[in-house]
């Protein structure tokens, strides 16, 4: 898992294997990722088509094509209960680098330090990549994020239950977590594990 740091104050929790998409979503001018306990990394360059989003806003951006039209809505509905209920705002991205606005969604989303943007991208192996907001991470243990990709993130979950089980299953997840009252047991493998099993 890769942690940075940008000017801004935003933080971002990614994979490594998708920093060419999220290492400049909050400064296209960042050349650098600080992997924990190793070094910097050099970032690809950040991909912008703006072609390829929606013609109006929607939190759901689907260009691979995983999710159904009730899917969609369904997390939809959910992205607006949790940004009714918390504040924070969950905006999910489902593509196959290259095939993706990339850089695009910052604007697209207005992305903020209260924005968690997801993106969906089985590309690399590991489906689930995050890029959280300052006051996300003020809130949200960082280690909630890696539990999440590792478990319904990885290429046998997503093999199994398909991209939109796994999206699906991460939506719901973030939304108990970001639900939670914050204290030291908040967004815990159990809590987040047993409301999981109660929806889906």
């Amino acid at each position: 898992m890769f942690i940075s740091h940008f000017p801004n104050n935003l933080t971002s929790s990614i994979h490594a294997t998708d920093r060419c998409v999220l290492s400049s979503l909050f400064n296209p001018k960042a050349n650098t990722i600080e992997q924990l306990g190793v070094g910097p990394v050099e970032a690809k360059v950040g991909v912008n088509k703006p072609e390829l989003l929606p013609k109006e806003f929607s939190p759901v951006i689907d260009v691979a094509g995983f999710l159904s039209d009730g899917q969609e809505k369904r997390l939809t509905q959910e992205i607006d209960n949790i940004e009714k209920d918390t504040g924070f705002k969950l905006r999910v991205l489902a593509q196959n680098y290259p095939d993706t606005p990339g850089l695009a969604i910052k604007d697209f989303w207005q992305v903020d330090d209260r924005t968690i943007v997801f993106v969906a991208d089985p590309t690399f192996g590991n489906i689930l990549n995050f890029n959280v907001g300052a006051s996300v991470d003020l809130d949200v243990p960082r280690s909630f994020w890696s539990r999440l990709a590792g478990k319904y993130g990885n290429v046998f979950y997503w093999k199994e239950k398909g991209e939109d089980g796994a999206i699906e299953a991460a939506v719901v997840a973030i939304s108990s977590c970001l639900k939670e009252p914050v204290g030291s047991d908040n967004c815990s493998e159990n809590n987040v594990h047993s409301i999981i099993l109660s929806i889906l």
